[in-house]
C-alpha cells in the first residue's frame, strides 16, 4: 500500500469557509469534526476564534446552497474573487 501525505503551503493567507446542515446534525456534525481535524492537522488555525475559518450552520438543505454560494463568492475567502459562473 503506497501512503502519500503532504502539507499546504503558504497558509497565513488561507481563509476557508465550511456549511453545515442542523437538519442532520448526527451526520453532519460529525463531518465538521472530522473536517476540522484535517484542517487541523495541515496547519490552519481552528480555534473558535481563528481568522481563517468560518463555519455557517444553515437549517437544512435548502439554506445549504444558498449560503455556500453567498460564501464561495465572498471576497473575504480563498478563491472567492473568482467571476460568477
Amino acid at each position: 500500500m503506497a501512503v502519500f501525505e503532504g502539507s499546504f503551503t503558504d497558509m497565513a493567507n488561507l481563509r476557508i469557509a465550511e456549511v453545515a446542515a442542523r437538519f442532520n446534525d448526527l451526520v453532519t456534525g460529525k463531518l465538521l469534526s472530522g473536517f476540522l481535524d484535517c484542517l487541523l492537522r495541515h496547519g490552519i488555525d481552528t480555534a473558535p476564534t481563528s481568522s481563517q475559518l468560518d463555519v455557517a450552520w444553515v437549517p437544512g438543505s435548502f439554506e445549504f446552497h444558498l449560503v455556500a454560494q453567498r460564501l464561495a463568492l465572498s471576497a473575504s475567502l480563498s478563491g472567492g474573487d473568482h467571476p460568477r459562473r
